[in-house]
C-alpha cells in the first residue's frame, strides 16, 4: 500500500471532483485515480513519488508528462 502525500482537504476534494475518485483511497489501494487500473509498477523512483502526489499510474503519467528523455 502506497502512502499518499498530505494535502489540504480542499485540494483532495477538488481532485476527487475532477477525477471522480478519492486520491487518498486510490493511492492506498494502489489504483490509478485517472484510469482506475492497478498502479503497481513504475519506471523509476520519481514516477513512484509522483504517484503518491496525484495518484496516476505509469501509463497515465506517460500520457500526461511524456515518456521521459526520448530523443
Amino acid at each position: 500500500m502506497a502512502e499518499p502525500t498530505r494535502k489540504a482537504p480542499e485540494i483532495d476534494e477538488l481532485l476527487t471532483s475532477i477525477t471522480g475518485r478519492s486520491r487518498v483511497t486510490s493511492i492506498q489501494d494502489n489504483v490509478c485515480t485517472t484510469c482506475g487500473r492497478p498502479a503497481l509498477e513504475f519506471n523509476d523512483s520519481l514516477s513512484k513519488k509522483e504517484y503518491t502526489i496525484f495518484g496516476m499510474c505509469q501509463r497515465c503519467q506517460d500520457s500526461v508528462f511524456g515518456k521521459g528523455d526520448e530523443e
